[in-house]
């Protein structure tokens, strides 16, 4: 791993945690009580998403299209869900507050995503 790959990762953690940290300013079902919990929010949501993604390409699930995009939700408001358990400073009031906010967490890392590509 070089040190651009290692700074893309840790620019790209940086940035979640910032949409996470946001979408809990929205009041959708998602509360973080500081940054420093977005951070480790995006971390455990990161690895925890790349696993669950990991493990069903082993299986030979490929999730494209339509039905591959409600997968991806489905598994990210699951991922928000397990993160409320696991980060202290995180909590998620249900599957359908999760749901909303993984939306809202993705529009928000999309609309960062584009600011950072303008500025860079």
């Amino acid at each position: 791993m070089n040190v651009s790959m290692i700074l893309g990762v840790v620019i790209g953690i940086l940035l979640y945690a910032l949409a996470i940290w946001l979408v809990s300013k929205l009041n959708l079902g998602l509360k973080v009580s500081g940054f420093v919990p977005a951070l480790i929010a995006a971390v455990v949501i990161a690895v925890a998403s790349w696993l669950i993604i990991w493990l069903l390409g082993l299986m030979g699930l490929s999730l494209g299209g339509f039905i591959g995009a409600v997968i991806h939700l489905i598994i990210a408001a699951l991922v928000l869900m397990f993160a409320g358990n696991m980060v202290k400073g995180l909590k998620v009031k249900g599957f359908v507050p999760a749901l909303i906010a993984a939306v809202a967490i993705a529009v928000v890392s999309w609309l960062i995503d584009g600011v950072v590509g303008l500025l860079f």
